[in-house]
């Protein structure tokens, strides 16, 4: 089909694990004639989990696209896993779409997943709505479902449809006001909706007081629906069983008739520019003006190479279209342009504002790349999506020599894959550390290197990441004095310093008045500092909250060089530092554990011998938990394989980084003191 922007539909389909979002990912899919017969999970047959990684595990690890036409629209889909520990292609699918269909179990009810991707999709300001999925299982209770969400997010969720006989079948609830439903009256429910959308517009609410519902015509009634959603005064809810079918059909029509097109939703939130001088500017899906697209996801295809997969925001990407990356000068053509169905690509003529596309084989793509055909969108960026730190960390290495390279080359096509895998070297330690979201995220990522790119590793547990700091003011001064045969050395500095808060930073600040030290050694005064900073002080970690403040020095007019003030700099630092109440600061994480509720008092025993402190449990259906902690990173080596032994294999967890505090004085101390030989060698 051919379509235009008012006819598309970019829809996310995202929420906990288990919801059954790639089975209602096939079930639409079906609806609308894209595949002949739905897949599925079991019998690894899905569109969207085609990894045999997906299929071995029976559930999502990357976002899958796909598309389908529906009563004169065009729908494009996006499955993303709903294990927290792959939440970096979920994500990132939200700077596509408008819409993201939350997909709750009507059997297990609302879980911590629900919850952070209701917050993700509210705080990227996109449209919600709910997709309550399995109605017709026996032991759903759809009405105390209901009062859930109603009383966990708001009164403003309220139901499109009703289950009806059932589960069978759905019943329209908005736009009829008769019949029966297994939760009533319909007529109850669509008095609702209607009072909760009319009141969103003074001259609707005007027309309906005065006329009544018959008064509105369908364009008022459907301009407030959609104002509803973009400011999230109506979070709708839909009832579907993907495995029968029932409502899905609807559900596609609901996305015709009440889903936003690119053309009616927030605006997406594009910058021209850096720092404070940062314009914001308004990318409008006006077909004949000049592109702006960005790439979302990236996937290296071992078929067609380097894929990268873009949401038009503005303009007509062409086959054979002259495009730019970023404030890149020299363009590339557009040689193949892709429409995807899970691992398949059909190729397109051309992608119009709000489509999803893909091309391949351009090595300059990375996630997040704007893409553009005018030098006047260089320096355009889209609001970064805000994700998790990974805090699981493994050293790894080559098992074998002379894989090194084919390493490094595997790790970066994992690593531009995922935003939330990071591979990093440490110089301290010359090792390279891999980092993700969990134990899980990490091995999947293994076996990925083992299966996809044939690449045998070690592993091993990694030097936490400690960081040092200061707790109090203090002074510090040193003259660097050197003379030999020729010219001398002379540089002298002398230096304040102060704790900044947490999370502060490094401030250097001159307060050096008359030239005592000439401007032009300032800059090596701080490069001194900096040293210091990078290398740490008492324990070898990196040092941050700080405040350097330069207040004097002396200067020769022949001996002073660049390499005296470095060195006059780095020592007093030092000597401040060791007047300051030096202190070693630990990473603390935020850990959420899910678990079967009869271990609660098993996982709150281990987590407490683990200094953490047990903020508090949230209860899920189905007889589990989820336990909130804090605690220290460094306390969590192994935890993976003593929550599986604790559980019976049926415990999970999840890290997200909180903040970094002092460590016990006995853990400075071992830390002091291991750093000690090593920096007396040095």
């Amino acid at each position: 089909m051919s379509y235009s922007t008012e006819q598309i539909r970019n829809v996310a389909l995202a929420g906990h694990p288990g919801a059954g979002k790639t089975t209602l990912f096939e079930a639409l899919l079906h609806a609308g004639g894209t595949v002949q017969t739905a897949g599925t999970i079991e019998r690894g047959t899905t569109v969207s989990d085609f990894d045999p990684l997906e299929k071995e595990r029976g559930h999502s690890i990357d976002a899958a696209i796909a598309s389908t036409d529906h009563a004169g629209i065009h729908v494009n889909l996006i499955d993303t896993p709903g294990y927290p520990d792959f939440r970096g292609p979920t994500l990132s699918a939200l700077a596509a779409v408008e819409t993201v269909a939350i997909v709750v179990d009507a059997d297990a009810g609302i879980g911590y997943g629900t919850r952070r991707m209701m917050e993700h999709a509210k705080a990227r300001n996109l449209c919600r709505a709910i997709v309550v999925n399995k109605i017709d299982h026996e032991g759903a209770n759809i009405a105390r479902l209901l009062d859930d969400l109603r009383e966990t997010f708001g009164q403003e969720v309220l139901p499109l449809n009703l289950p009806a006989d059932g589960g069978k079948k759905v019943v329209d609830c908005f736009g009829q006001s008769s019949g029966e439903s297994d939760l009533g009256p319909v007529a109850d429910w669509h008095q609702k909706i209607i009072d909760q959308v009319v009141e969103i517009n003074e001259t609707v609410m005007d027309h309906y007081l005065d006329l009544g519902e018959s008064g509105l015509s369908g364009q008022e009634l459907h301009d407030a629906f959609e104002q509803c959603l973009r400011e999230g005064h109506l979070v709708p809810v839909c009832f579907v069983s993907a495995r029968s079918g029932a409502g899905t059909k609807e559900l596609l029509d609901i996305a015709e008739k009440l889903f936003p097109h690119p053309g009616e939703a927030n605006p997406p939130p594009f910058r021209k520019g850096a720092g404070d001088g940062a314009q914001t500017i308004e990318a409008k899906p006006d077909a004949k003006a000049h592109v702006i697209a960005d790439v979302f996801r990236i996937v290296n295809d071992p078929f067609v190479g380097k894929l990268g997969v873009f949401r038009v925001y503005q303009g007509t990407v062409k086959k054979d279209t002259q495009l730019f990356v970023d404030d890149g000068k020299k363009p590339f053509k557009v040689a193949h342009l892709f429409k995807l169905k899970g691992k398949d690509h059909t190729e397109i003529a051309q992608a119009v504002p709000g489509d999803i596309a893909a091309v391949a084989k351009v090595d300059e793509l990375h996630f997040d790349a704007v893409l553009h055909d005018s030098h006047d969108e260089d320096h355009i960026h889209l609001a970064p999506l805000s994700f998790p730190k990974p805090m699981f960390g493994l050293a790894i290495n080559a098992a074998s020599k002379g894989q090194e390279q084919k390493l490094a080359t595997a790790l970066h096509k994992l690593a531009e894959e995922d935003p939330c895998f990071h591979v990093e070297h440490e110089a301290e330690t010359n090792e390279t550390v891999i980092r993700g979201l969990s134990d899980l995220h990490l091995r999947v990522n293994l076996q990925r290197l083992k299966d996809k790119y044939a690449v045998d590793v070690t592993t091993r547990p990694p030097r936490i990441a400690y960081r040092e700091t200061v707790s109090a003011k203090a002074e510090g001064h040193h003259r660097h004095k050197k003379q030999t045969g020729g010219a001398g050395q002379f540089g002298e500095v002398f230096l304040r310093i102060e704790p900044l808060p947490r999370g502060g930073g490094f401030e250097f600040v001159d307060e050096v008045k008359g030239g005592t030290i000439p401007g032009q050694f300032l800059p090596a005064v701080e490069k001194g500092v900096r040293q210091v900073l990078s290398g740490g002080a008492i324990a070898g970690y990196p040092m941050q909250d700080v405040r350097v403040i330069v207040y004097d020095g002396k200067h020769h007019p022949v001996d002073s060089k660049e390499v005296a003030f470095v060195a006059a700099g780095k020592k007093a630092f030092l000597d401040a530092i060791g007047k300051a109440k030096p202190q070693v600061l630990e990473p603390i994480v935020d850990l959420d554990v899910n678990a079967p509720e009869q271990h609660m008092g098993d996982i709150s025993g281990g987590l407490a011998s683990k200094r953490a402190r047990i903020n508090g449990t949230d209860s899920a259906r189905g007889g589990e938990i989820v336990v909130k902690a804090q605690v220290p990173l460094s306390e969590l080596e192994g935890y993976a394989a003593e929550l599986k032994s604790v559980t019976a294999g049926r415990g999970r967890y999840s890290l997200d980084f909180s903040h970094y505090e002092p460590v016990p004085a006995a853990v400075q101390q071992k830390l002091v003191e291991a750093y000690k030989p090593k920096h007396e060698e040095d």
